[in-house]
């Protein structure tokens, strides 16, 4: 199949269309919803701290603004949270879902009011602490002593679901096109996913999984599809958008162990073998073997760490760069800053795709080397 015009035509272009967004909406809505949220308190202890201090600063300087802290705007970016930041003060409340040892509670994070008041749920009061939540005493103290399960639907939680329903949708539409034009070209939404899956196929399953691709195929697409739409929708500044999914350890780890599972479940007896028995001389056997078992284990624990590593720190270098023109209290660094983030939100697009080929890649390496068969 000649995939060359589609990818000229059609490929390029949504990638400029594409491109030009990210860039405006970085300028435009990045810079300052970010560093609106920065100065929202966190729980009341920080707001009370933040009142204090800029009431000592005001009467010495003659007004109350609060020092911008680029540490603080960013973690707040990259962590996880119980609220969907939207706009301005505005944030998008979340279910939280408590197991504790008295049952199992169930409220949404507006009650925190951004974390400026505790809420009295009907087992214990719980307060919102750096966005965790916490049991409060009798004391008005947070009780470490009572441990609590926190299954809330976070703001990474909702995103995920956020793109599983656009990967959903995509991909319903393109099998609908696909039984409506048996035999046809493809078009439209079909003629830019059909090259990709083909791309996947042929140039990552094939060459390192063998004849026996084809069942691995619908992992190996779930796995490059969901990465790579989760990172797309992370470089989006605006709801749905904005959420540091493929950058949070957790959901790597877990990814990471699907693929544990799948190369060890398939591993062949030779692959076994190799781990278990190797031709060594007996006297190093010992050794051998807890390097092998340490190999099983070290090549998805790199796959968890890239990901992560490198997603989380694209985040971390645009809004470092944006931090200038706040840091500075000028607009004379803005060119430069807005340059310097334009690039690299570009180059993001690149590292979007790129994570997930190199994700989906060593992956299917790892598989094919399970399932080799002895010469």
């Amino acid at each position: 199949m000649d995939c060359n015009r589609v990818f000229v035509s059609k490929v390029k272009r949504l990638t400029i269309v594409f491109t030009l967004l990210i860039a405006f909406l970085s300028i435009k809505i990045d810079t300052f919803a970010q560093v609106d949220s920065a100065v929202v308190p966190v729980d009341s202890v920080v707001a009370e701290s933040a009142h204090a201090a800029s009431g000592e600063h005001g009467a010495e300087a003659g007004h109350g603004k609060e020092k911008f802290e680029p540490t603080k705007v960013i973690m707040e970016h990259i962590a996880d949270s119980h609220m969907w930041h939207l706009w301005g003060h505005t944030s998008l409340p979340l279910p939280v879902i408590l197991y504790t040892p008295a049952g199992l509670e169930v409220f949404s994070s507006a009650h925190f009011h951004h974390g400026e008041e505790d809420y009295k749920g009907t087992y214990n009061t719980y307060r919102l602490v750096e966005d965790h939540v916490k049991v409060i005493g009798a004391n008005g103290q947070v009780d470490e002593a009572t441990s609590v399960l926190d299954f809330s639907i976070t703001k990474n939680v909702a995103a995920m679901f956020v793109a599983i329903l656009v990967i959903l949708i995509v991909f319903i539409s393109v099998a609908g096109a696909y039984k409506k034009r048996v035999g046809k070209a493809p078009k439209g939404l079909q003629s830019l996913i059909e090259p990709i899956i083909v791309f996947v196929r042929d140039d990552i399953a094939k060459p390192n999984i063998g004849h026996k691709y084809n069942k691995f195929m619908p992992y190996l697409l779930t796995v490059f599809f969901f990465i790579w739409f989760n990172n797309l929708l992370g470089l989006v500044p605006i709801f749905p958008g904005g959420a540091n999914v493929t950058g949070n350890i957790a959901l790597t780890f877990v990814m990471a162990l699907g693929t544990l599972i799948i190369v060890n479940i398939n591993g062949n007896k030779y692959y076994w073998k190799h781990i278990l028995l190797p031709d060594v001389p007996f006297w190093l056997w010992p050794l051998m073997v807890v390097v092998e078992v340490i190999g099983i284990i070290s090549k998805p624990f790199a796959l968890m760490v890239r990901l992560f590593a490198n997603i989380t720190a694209g985040h971390i270098i645009v809004l470092s760069l944006i931090s200038l023109i706040f840091i500075f209290e000028t607009l004379a660094i803005a060119p430069v800053s807005v340059a310097f983030v334009l690039f690299m939100d570009v180059l993001e697009l690149l590292v979007a795709f790129l994570q997930a080929f190199i994700f989906t890649l060593l992956t299917a390496l790892f598989i094919g080397m399970a399932v080799e068969e002895h010469h």
